[in-house]
């Protein structure tokens, strides 16, 4: 789930300076809303290698016991989806991890087993992130006789030196025949994910290498700013001075003219990272961003679902544990490897729906703000703020009749605009919570 793990890493270091209620509450980054459908995440585990500026939930081993993990992936589904009675998976996302390492029997597997506990449509979207190596043509094709039919493929860079900067195993020209070997089994819907903002990068490098990739590439293509992680090895090399990160009026500029290039290009971005066209865009995030429920499979997978069997929680946050082996056992002796469950609050939910929502072009309507806080509108939230009558005037939000959402100049300081509008929130609540008591 990288959009939503780069939300965070984004967001964080300009929340410690929000005061610590409003601060706990941002890190949750997953939404939830009570019905009988959900979308369902995997994740698997295990990579070829570490990459410098990964520090995702992911385990390099030699001798993956691929039976096993199959089983209990499996049964989790089966424990997971008969807690949450849900009646219909509306996608399914392999992620990782390299969920390419895995056998396609055991993809096939897994697929078969959310079938037989809730309904499954035909044509329903089912993602597989892959890597180049791990990714060859006759592999690709055994994914898609598995069920899979939709790639996402870690290109990153078409730059060999920024790719073995990055830490990845593969070259520019693999990823490019991998590529080209997802669009022809999987035309239409293949994506692509690339980094910018990389130690050495210009401006004009990261224009060029976009303009080379983009008349090669399918339908859909996701950018993300390389975000330095503690414990990476690339944080200690930029840090220790080995390696100088571009200033960050040149990554605002990357940005700018990645999106500007990309909608010459016939691409319509509909979310912060994700630009799409023909209407392909991703099913699965946007259950995320539309504050759909979820379920998570896998080791530390996180998933927002209601446990039907718990009339006291209404809405609960889970997360299963992290490290595979102790999930394994977890799962053989209970069924599942939750880890960490959290009911939410109806203002916990707020802030999600507002936090994902504003990361697309559409923003939030007032039907779906209402389908979370019926007596609780957009316009009560927002609608005397002076603050965020600055920001209308300032062209970089719109409140009207259609709801809430940023202006094209607005998505690109979306980061800088939360601050406000989640501190607006946190204030009218409370003042709403003392009209109630009277106080």
């Amino acid at each position: 789930m990288d959009t939503l793990q780069n939300l965070r890493a984004r967001l964080l270091p300009a929340l410690r300076r929000v005061k610590p209620a409003v601060r706990r509450n941002l890190t949750r980054l997953h939404p939830l809303a009570p019905d009988r459908q959900a979308a369902l995440y995997v994740h698997w585990p295990y990579c070829e290698k570490r990459c410098s500026y990964c520090n995702f939930n992911k385990y390099i081993s030699q001798n993956i016991d691929q039976p096993k993990m199959r089983d209990c992936l499996i049964q989790e589904a089966r424990t997971l989806i008969q807690l949450s009675q849900v009646q219909r998976i509306t996608s399914v996302f392999f992620g990782g991890g390299t969920p390419s390492m895995a056998s396609p029997l055991t993809i096939g597997d897994i697929l078969d087993t959310i079938s037989q506990c809730a309904h499954l449509a035909e044509g329903t979207e089912i993602t597989l992130e892959a890597n180049p190596t791990s990714a060859d043509a006759s592999r690709l094709a055994e994914f898609k006789r598995a069920g899979v039919n939709r790639l996402s493929i870690g290109v990153q860079s078409l730059n060999d030196a920024d790719l073995k900067l990055l830490g990845r195993n593969h070259k520019a020209l693999e990823a490019l025949r991998t590529l080209e070997e997802a669009k022809r089994l999987f035309p239409g819907h293949t994506s692509i994910d690339l980094i910018f903002g990389l130690p050495g990068q210009t401006v004009t490098s990261w224009v060029q290498s976009l303009q080379k990739l983009l008349p090669l590439c399918d339908d859909h293509v996701s950018l993300y700013q390389l975000t330095l992680e503690r414990g990476t090895s690339l944080f200690t090399q930029v840090h220790q001075g080995y390696l100088a990160m571009p200033d960050m009026d040149a990554v605002a500029e990357m940005y700018d003219c990645a999106r500007h290039i990309l909608q010459d290009t016939g691409f319509h971005q509909y979310e912060i990272s994700n630009f799409a066209r023909n209407g392909a865009f991703s099913a699965h995030n946007l259950s995320y961003w539309q504050g759909s429920q979820y379920i998570g499979l896998g080791p530390g997978a996180h998933g927002r679902f209601v446990p039907w069997g718990d009339a006291k929680i209404q809405q609960e946050a889970r997360i299963q544990t992290l490290e595979p082996d102790v999930w394994m056992k977890e799962v053989l002796a209970f069924g599942h490897g939750t880890r960490k469950r959290t009911a939410l609050s109806e203002l916990d939910r707020l802030e999600e729906v507002l936090m994902l929502g504003l990361r697309m072009d559409v923003g939030i309507s007032h039907q779906h703000w209402l389908r979370f806080s019926p007596t609780f509108s957009l316009w009560d939230v927002f609608g005397e703020s002076e603050e965020v009558k600055e920001l209308k005037e300032q062209d970089l939000l719109f409140l009207d009749n259609r709801g809430l959402r940023c202006s094209w100049k607005g998505l690109a300081v979306l980061d800088t605009l939360l601050l406000t509008l989640l501190s607006q929130l946190q204030q009218a609540w409370a003042e709403r919570e003392n009209r109630s008591k009277g106080t």
